[in-house]
């Protein structure tokens, strides 16, 4: 049974998934994800039918190309399918049906999406964000009553206050917008997820692990930019599946 389960949050993740592609390349320019058009090719901009539209192998059986124009299909598209069935059946095993499952898929699926948008626009929507937050938010004061459920968004209202400061003084610094706003609100899901301390944790492991990279990108195209958003998200949902918690923390460093 529990396989089971972990097959249908995988099959769940990768529809899903491919539904986040769509939200990840059109809510930032603005386009409406349902309406005027269903999902279509971004080349010739044919409808795509079902049989078009089966996550992981329509791609496979398109041989990563589409059927009317015979464009190739960017590999990011299944990428993301797998990456979001892979979190959800993740988080399915390591929370089973509880309020942190919950949490969990929401960081999965913000993860996914941001992905997307800042890597591709640079630009991660406020409207994610806020309904990541709102369903966070909610599963936590569900599950940890309203006492904990107040501290918890104390603590994302800490974190989005102390990244707002970084912010500051990075742009005093470098001259220019060290920053972006959506980052800084993803602070406030650190936070809201994981608490102060751990919030903080989040800065240091998504700054050493972008870090590397900005730099290699910076040596071989200094016009590079690199979207810090998915560093953040993903330090936040690693956190969080590996179940860390406060005293571990302190454990480790003493």
């Amino acid at each position: 049974m529990e396989l089971y389960y972990i097959i249908l949050f995988f099959i769940l993740g990768t529809v899903l998934g491919s539904f986040y592609n769509v939200v990840g390349y059109r809510l930032p320019k603005n386009e409406s994800i349902i309406y005027p058009k269903h999902s279509y090719c971004p080349n010739c901009h044919h409808t795509l039918s079902i049989g078009e539209l089966i996550p992981i192998f329509s791609f496979l059986f398109q041989r990563g190309k589409c059927r009317h124009c015979h464009h190739a299909i960017s590999f990011f598209y299944p990428f993301i399918e797998v990456l979001t069935g892979v979190l959800f059946a993740v988080s399915y095993y390591s929370f089973g049906f509880s309020y942190q499952l919950v949490i969990s898929l929401s960081l999965s699926s913000l993860f996914s999406i941001v992905i997307v948008s800042d890597l591709t626009y640079l630009i991660i929507p406020d409207e994610v964000t806020a309904i990541v937050g709102l369903i966070i938010a909610g599963a936590t004061f569900w599950g940890r009553g309203y006492q904990e459920g107040l501290m918890a968004l104390g603590s994302g209202v800490l974190l989005f206050g102390i990244m707002y400061g970084i912010m500051l003084l990075g742009d005093f610094l470098f001259k220019r917008e060290s920053l972006g706003g959506a980052d800084i609100k993803l602070m406030f899901i650190a936070g809201l997820s994981l608490g102060t301390i751990l919030g903080i944790l989040v800065i240091f492991i998504s700054s050493v692990v972008a870090l590397p990279i900005a730099l290699s990108l910076y040596i071989t195209n200094k016009e590079k930019v690199v979207p810090y958003g998915p560093f953040i998200v993903f330090s936040i949902l690693l956190l969080f599946l590996l179940k860390v918690d406060v005293n571990s923390f302190w454990q480790l460093l003493i």
